[in-house]
């Protein structure tokens, strides 16, 4: 019964493992037809995009070139159209070559007869004046150089008029606001210096046993002491300012403490000397401060001090030299200029006149050496090289610290000059004057600044004065030596003059 049964069961599997394997069969090749009708209208519809997509390509490569072949035609057209015009232009040329080789012809026609006719007039012409050809040319030309020198006066006098009014104006622009921010007094100087004393009988004492006291001071000092009948008064005598300083200070203070004798006297003098030492620093470096001058090697300021103790003309060459700083920062300051250079060098312009004593040439040369000893800039040395102009100035600032130097000394009162070489200067100039043909008198006024000059009205006329002044003033600045500037004013008036009898 259990094989029955385990037999029956198996049948029974079998045919139902049978039945579905026969559906999965159909079922696979139902599978397999539908995949191959699907695969062949997906075929289609592709070989029917391709045709279409070919069709569209092939409709704008056709569209692409019918516009490729209407763009050549145009292009063709228009270089049809050039070239007719070229032509049109090469014919107008070649006519109007035609024309003008005509004209040309013509015109050398008409040169050959103007020569002719030329020649005829020039010999008729000559031969009714009287005067060759050359001559005649000379003649015109003397005209047209009597026509251009009256042009010329007129030009060079409307020119100096006008730059003179501008440069003037600027010039006095420039240096009031130089000279009003600048007030230094001035200390006139000399080789003497008299030293009170309270009594006649002092100068006993001064001159001390067989003069032995008087004797010790002149030696140690380098000073002569003149003992005279002035009362109550002793002069020292030196050309050296620092000795005859040295000096007074000594005597003063022997006449204070009232024990001379040798020894007291070589005492008092090392302490004068130290003194005017240490008054010698301040002095230079209250002179740097006024000036605004920085960073001065300490040898350059002792011999700024020592300028105080030296004159030029009356003038004390510190002061001066700080005023010349002053107006030359200013200047520069005005003009856009370098000012710290500007007062460096005014303020050292002068510093070779504090060893000028003691070192040979001009103070010039000492000064350009001191200041390449004490590494001062090659600018300021350049300024003092210079400023008297033995050196053509390069730099602006070399020419304000000479215009500055001229300023300050040219200034009324600021300078003294022996009266015989005042005398001198204005005969000169003067004379100077005098020897330009037409000058009837000339006068030297304003102690010399101005030299007023007539003329004889009927030989030179009033464009001729113009050349005439400039004639006068480069005779003037090559042949005289002079402070500040000289105006010259040439006048030219007419005078009618009748007498009722």
């Amino acid at each position: 019964m259990a094989l029955a049964g385990i037999v029956a069961g198996f049948l029974i599997r079998k045919s139902i493992a049978e039945r579905k394997i026969g559906n999965a069969e159909e079922l696979a090749k139902k599978i397999v037809e539908d995949a191959s009708k699907e695969a062949e209208t997906r075929k289609k519809e592709i070989l029917l995009e391709a045709k279409e997509e070919i069709h569209r390509m092939r409709l704008e490569s056709e569209r692409e070139n019918r516009e490729r072949r209407l763009e050549v035609q145009k292009q063709e057209k228009r270089l049809l159209q050039k070239e007719e015009s070229i032509d049109k232009k090469a014919d107008a040329l070649e006519r109007r070559e035609e024309a003008f080789n005509k004209r040309l012809k013509e015109l050398e026609k008409k040169e050959i007869l103007i020569d002719e006719l030329y020649d005829k007039q020039v010999k008729e012409l000559e031969r009714l004046s009287g005067l060759t050809s050359e001559e005649a040319k000379e003649l015109l030309l003397n005209d047209i150089r009597k026509e251009i020198a009256h042009e010329s006066a007129l030009l060079i006098k409307e020119a100096e008029i006008r730059v003179k009014e501008e440069a003037e104006k600027k010039a006095r622009e420039v240096i009031a606001c130089a000279i009003q921010k600048c007030a230094a007094d001035y200390v006139a100087e000399s080789t003497v210096t008299v030293v009170s004393l309270p009594n006649d009988e002092m100068k006993g004492r001064i001159i001390g046993r067989e003069g032995r006291n008087i004797r010790t001071l002149e030696t140690l000092t380098g000073i002569d002491l003149i003992i005279d009948d002035t009362p109550e008064a002793v002069v020292l005598s030196g050309f050296d300012p620092i000795r005859r300083e040295i000096a007074r200070i000594a005597l003063e203070k022997l006449i204070v403490d009232g024990r001379i004798h040798p020894a007291r006297i070589e005492e008092m003098v090392e302490r004068a000397k130290k003194e005017v030492e240490k008054s010698i620093i301040e002095e230079g470096e209250q002179a740097a401060f006024e000036a605004g001058v920085h960073g001065l090697h300490a040898e350059l300021i002792k011999l700024l001090g020592r300028l105080k103790y030296r004159s030029s003309y009356g003038q004390n060459v510190l002061r001066h030299s700080i005023e010349v700083a002053h107006l030359a920062g200013v200047m520069a300051a005005e003009l856009g200029a370098d000012v710290k250079v500007a007062k460096r060098a005014g303020l050292l312009h002068d510093i070779g006149k504090a060893v000028d004593h003691e070192m040979e040439g001009p103070h010039v040369d000492i000064g350009v050496e001191l200041a390449r000893r004490y590494k001062e800039s090659k600018e300021v040395i350049h300024c003092i090289a210079a400023h008297h102009g033995d050196v053509e100035p390069k730099t602006v600032e070399a020419v304000l610290v000479q215009a500055a130097d001229a300023i300050s000394a040219a200034r009324p009162g600021a300078r003294r000059e022996t009266l015989e070489a005042y005398i001198k200067r204005l005969e000169k100039l003067e004379e100077i004057a005098d020897s330009f043909d037409g000058i009837e008198k000339s006068f030297a006024i304003q102690a010399g600044r101005e030299l007023r000059i007539m003329v004889k009205p009927d030989e030179l006329d009033d464009n001729e004065i113009v050349l005439v002044a400039r004639e006068i003033v480069k005779k003037i600045e090559s042949e005289l030596d002079y402070p500040g500037q000289i105006k010259v004013n040439v006048i030219r008036e007419t005078r009618a003059i009748e007498y009722a009898k």
